[in-house]
């Protein structure tokens, strides 16, 4: 398979969000409320439609929700395990990590949605979506406890405030009762739901930056290394442990080497910690990507076989 066939769609969107905030009048300003929209609406109208869309049968999916859990604690463990690295302790302040530990842990599913369905179809695109609809509030409750925890804010409305939490849940809780979208209203939410992935992909880009990569240097490595590499390791682990099948295999393995929400830099600059250097984290994961998607997809997913 040609990855770089596969991956081009997606990673050019990005370039190009990247291209026309750096070098048109359409700037980081116009960007920023772009984000917004899509994170506020758009993106969670995607979730609840994908979820709510086809049967979901927890039961007969038990493996897969076990082994999506089972990544989303590793992740966030493995991310909180940092500062008691040999040697790192001492090299990072406390709330620059509370602020970018959401790194190593949190995915794009913007990327994620739209390579299952380009690589294995419908079947891999209910995959990811009750992978999504399972991990978004595991991963949320991981990225937001340090950040309100050092800032004596209240955890749990931050997390009812957050949007991708509402339309996950809401989702699940809709499929699970039979509910169904009326016919009228199915080509609004599809629409909604294709602008959201080239939208939110181009504001992506557009976030990108890399000067504030300056300082804390250590931090940004280690949760950059769990990321991409340790993620997708530990993701080939589960699928054996769990037996998954080939097409859940699959979507596990992409889910583990997505880069990191593009939506981290949004969430700690509203908490008030440095955005900044979040966005620039984002940047790199967003490059590295390129390199751990072909890894866990090719190199691991060979070794299932």
């Amino acid at each position: 398979m040609n990855f770089a066939q596969l991956l081009f769609p997606d990673f050019s969107l990005i370039l190009i969000g990247y291209l026309i905030c750096r070098f048109t009048p359409l700037n980081r300003t116009v960007w920023s409320q772009v984000e917004q929209l899509v994170y506020f609406l758009f993106f969670p109208v995607l979730l609840f439609h994908s979820i709510l869309k086809s049967p979901l049968d927890i039961g007969s999916a038990s493996n897969l929700v076990g082994a999506g859990w089972a990544l989303g604690l590793g992740g966030i463990a493995m991310a909180y395990s940092v500062p008691y690295w040999p040697g790192l302790k001492r090299h990072m302040a406390a709330r620059q990590h509370a602020a970018s530990a959401q790194i190593a842990f949190r995915f794009n599913s913007f990327i994620g949605l739209a390579l299952a369905e380009r690589l294995t179809g419908a079947p891999g695109l209910l995959v990811i979506a009750l992978l999504i609809g399972v991990s978004v509030p595991l991963m949320n409750i991981g990225a937001v406890w340090p950040m309100a925890r050092h800032n004596q804010r209240g955890f749990l409305a931050e997390l009812v405030r957050n949007p991708l939490i509402f339309g996950t849940a809401s989702g699940l809780v809709a499929n699970l009762a039979g509910v169904s979208l009326p016919a009228w209203l199915e080509p609004t939410v599809t629409r909604i739901g294709g602008a959201s992935l080239a939208l939110g992909l181009m504001a992506a880009g557009a976030g990108m930056q890399l000067s504030a990569l300056n300082h804390a240097k250590l931090l940004g490595l280690a949760l950059l290394l769990i990321r991409h590499l340790l993620m997708p390791l530990l993701a080939l682990g589960l699928c054996l442990l769990f037996a998954l099948n080939p097409v859940q295999s699959t979507v596990l393995l992409l889910f583990s080497a997505l880069p990191t929400a593009s939506s981290c830099y949004v969430l700690a600059a509203r908490m008030g910690y440095d955005g900044a250097y979040v966005a620039a984290l984002v940047t790199v994961s967003t490059v590295l990507g390129m390199v751990s998607l072909p890894l866990a997809l090719g190199v691991l997913r060979g070794l299932l076989a």
